[in-house]
């Protein structure tokens, strides 16, 4: 008997890029055919993320898409969003399965055992114990990989939904962390990403985060070590001292400030002040040569003044931080800020979102600026309208003009403009 043709589709977060990846690849090894998400497949894998109100929309809309390109499809609704709203997902139209965090990765299992149109949910509790994961994330659609080394989050940030459809902090066995990055260089992965949902807090039998990374940089056919997004509470500056020296270490980090307002970041149960973030950006800036630096900021959490916006922008202006991305505060189920009644009016968050928009792309921009005329190292992805994309370490968009395939090749070029927030180049 012939097995279901599949598709995927992710939502959301690198950790979810990395977990479909692995899903994607585990399917196969069963037999399973993987085609395109618009080839109408028998099912449909939609891995969710319920970060914001938005993520929750997204899925509605998904679901009627799948449903037009083929109304016969099976749907599959795994991970964040099917962990907290279980029941509403049930109620769309095609949708079979809703299968949480807990048991997503054992999901060709679970499909393989369902019986005709049987629905099936399980969102069973996450424990907090170490992992391990036994397929790995080899992503045939993208250059760099996504390696997951820790899941769940004790932090407990009052907007914040994900410890509840995540679960407590846990970390990925160290053997089985090194295991993968071996596979996934092996099968042509030059540059890995280590991704998480709080990875700065890794803990495994006395090993963590930078031991991690010091492991890692010493696989051969590893090029490139980039860190994701990581809580300015987390680093220590120990690890700027190490990227400062390692040329595998990529020169980039993504650490979220959310506020520049001391009494905003105390509302939100963040973990660190103002002057901490502060002081992580300035040791950052100062130790590793040419460092970019990225943040997330929400804007419109219940109370946030005006006062307190502006001290978010002046903090954003005076420090080495050198793109934001900008978030609309969204209500989520079971997180505490719900309770606030000091709602901010939305076109006043509208106004606030616009203004920091603008000083990122400011930022950002003159940040590029700065290495025109220089010769930089491109690790390049994709062929896109006519030019070659592709990456630095610090994490600069280059588009080069090629006749040659630069898929996952490496190459010096020396940087002439700057172009919609990236740089264009010629070759040496």
């Amino acid at each position: 008997m012939n097995k279901p043709k599949l598709a995927f589709y992710t939502q959301g977060c690198r950790l979810n890029i990395s977990e479909t990846a692995t899903l994607e690849q585990s399917f196969s090894n069963e037999g399973y055919c993987v085609v395109p998400f618009e080839n109408g497949a028998d099912i449909v894998i939609v891995n969710t993320c319920t970060v914001t109100e938005n993520g929750d929309k997204d899925t509605r809309r998904l679901v009627n898409k799948i449903n037009k390109i083929n109304s016969s499809s099976k749907i599959a609704l795994i991970g964040c969003q099917s962990q907290i709203l279980k029941e509403k997902l049930f109620e769309l139209k095609n949708v079979q399965w809703v299968i949480g965090n807990a048991e997503k990765m054992n999901l060709a299992q679970i499909i393989s055992e369902t019986n005709n149109d049987t629905p099936v949910i399980n969102t069973k509790k996450l424990i907090k114990k170490p992992f391990t994961i036994k397929t790995s994330a080899i992503d045939k659609k993208h250059t760099r990989a996504n390696l997951k080394i820790q899941d769940g989050c004790d932090f407990y940030c009052s907007f914040c939904v994900i410890p509840f459809a995540r679960g407590p902090a846990r970390s990925r066995m160290f053997e089985d962390i090194i295991r993968e990055a071996i596979e996934l260089t092996e099968a042509g992965h030059k540059e890995i990403v280590l991704t998480g949902v709080n990875i700065g807090t890794y803990e495994h039998n006395n090993h963590h985060f930078l031991d991690i990374c010091k492991a890692l940089v010493t696989l051969p056919k590893l090029s490139r070590l980039r860190i994701s997004s990581i809580e300015p509470t987390t680093i220590p500056n120990e690890l700027f001292d190490f990227m400062a020296i390692e040329p595998k270490m990529c020169r980039y980090l993504h650490i979220p400030i959310q506020s520049g307002s001391n009494t905003t970041l105390k509302a939100m149960s963040r973990k660190h002040s103002t002057k901490e973030f502060i002081d992580t950006v300035q040791y950052a800036y100062k130790t590793v040569e040419d460092i970019c630096i990225g943040t997330d900021v929400i804007v419109g959490f219940p109370g946030e003044t005006k006062a307190n916006f502006d001290e978010t922008v002046a903090t954003l202006i005076t420090q080495p931080v050198h793109y934001f991305h900008v978030f609309s505060y969204s209500e989520r189920p079971l997180a505490r800020s719900k309770k606030i009644e000091a709602i901010v009016d939305s076109q006043e968050i509208q106004r606030r979102s616009k203004v920091l928009r603008e000083l990122s792309k400011k930022k950002k921009g003159d940040y590029l600026q700065q290495f025109i005329g220089k010769t930089v190292s491109v690790l390049f992805e994709q062929d896109k309208h006519g030019y070659w994309n592709g990456l630095t370490d610090n994490f600069l968009r280059v588009k080069l003009s090629s006749e040659k395939n630069l898929k996952n090749e490496f190459l010096a070029v020396k940087c002439n403009n700057v172009e919609d927030l990236s740089l264009t180049a010629i070759s040496l």
